[in-house]
């Protein structure tokens, strides 16, 4: 049973949460032409080719919409997110306080002492797969993703790809000694076929790793109720959601996808995550903070393409709700946390017959 997030209640004597928190120092992004299966140049550091010239220029165009820029190369409406720098520092912060989340660590699937080969798919920015480079040197660290987001400067142990997760894969039976997913509920439809493929490219008895960050607001204490405008961003976000074939994921989910995908050993828990630093607990006020960062432009990120493309709205009035909505769990008062979901399960073990 879940144990409810209690508020500090000093957090409450200011109206709203300081809008000038320091923000993280962060890089900039930029994409490189070449051929998407070259081996990448042995050099501490080094610029990664992630596709074909043949492709080039389609990858690098995108639409833009109510002064975002989104991706267009699979499908207009294959992610609804932006891709623009914006939101490319929004999945920093949030990186950073998956980190902490996590205790320190950047999975928590079981990882064999000496890994040979690691896939992030949906690596966006890449920032995992290169803090995984670095962590294990001897592991080649493989990120794919349908925009080319990643720096071109990078550990001569990982490299990334343009592909999309829902086509077959380009990878060899049994290859990868962890696989890793994380918030790509927004851009897939077919969980069986992505699952499969992980499956067929992910080595016996190695493990594949998936984490989801809920769009389903919650709150403990009451003081968030149906006429809060987060509870409303919150509720269409739902509606877009199940629209688009992509429903909101809920508890237990992830663990259902690894089961009927076939996976043993499967471990699933669930992570409160607090919009500011309203709680007593330390870790959760911390990671509030963090939330504050990323927050600012992820009720947009989040609604603007949902709620004009799939619910029909006018730019005038998403704009509206997401900021509304932002506005009103910016404010102390409101004591508003979201779940993050992990689970996780291993590939079996090929039998050998006596």
């Amino acid at each position: 049973m879940s144990t409810a997030v209690e508020a500090d209640p000093q957090s409450a004597q200011d109206a709203s949460f300081d809008d000038n928190a320091t923000r993280y120092p962060l890089p900039s992004f930029a994409a490189t032409d070449g051929d998407a299966r070259l081996t990448c140049l042995s050099s501490p550091l080094h610029s990664c080719a992630i596709f074909s010239p043949s492709v080039a220029l389609g990858v690098q165009e995108y639409i833009f919409e109510n002064g975002r820029r989104y991706h267009s190369y699979f499908g207009v409406d294959k992610y609804l997110m932006p891709t623009d720098e914006r939101e490319q520092e929004r999945m920093d912060i949030a990186h950073e306080m998956f980190f902490s989340l996590f205790d320190g660590q950047l999975h928590k699937a079981p990882l064999a002492d000496n890994p040979q080969n690691i896939l992030d798919v949906g690596t966006g920015t890449g920032i995992w797969a290169v803090d995984m480079a670095d962590k294990h040197p001897g592991a080649m660290v493989l990120g794919i993703d349908l925009s080319p987001i990643q720096p071109t400067w990078i550990p001569d142990n990982c490299r990334f790809e343009i592909d999309d997760a829902e086509r077959e894969w380009a990878y060899s039976l049994n290859t990868f000694d962890l696989i890793h997913i994380r918030n790509l509920d927004q851009g897939i439809r077919n969980w069986p076929k992505v699952l499969a493929e992980a499956s067929r490219c992910l080595k016996p008895g190695s493990y594949l790793e998936l984490s989801e960050t809920s769009v389903i607001f919650q709150c403990d204490d009451g003081t968030m109720t149906k006429d809060t405008p987060a509870y409303r961003w919150s509720a269409l976000m739902e509606e877009a959601m199940a629209k688009a074939g992509r429903p909101a994921i809920r508890q237990g989910q992830l663990e259902q996808r690894l089961k009927d995908a076939g996976y043993e050993d499967i471990h699933a828990f669930s992570l409160k995550l607090p919009f500011g630093p309203w709680t007593k607990e330390q870790q959760l006020k911390a990671l509030g903070w963090m939330a504050l960062l990323g927050v600012n432009s992820a009720f947009q990120a989040y609604g603007m393409a949902a709620f004009t493309r799939i619910l029909g709205m006018s730019a005038e009035e998403a704009e509206k709700v997401c900021s509304e909505g932002l506005a009103s769990v910016k404010t102390k008062r409101k004591h508003v946390y979201v779940y993050h979901y992990v689970a996780y399960g291993r590939k079996p073990k090929i039998k050998i017959e006596e």
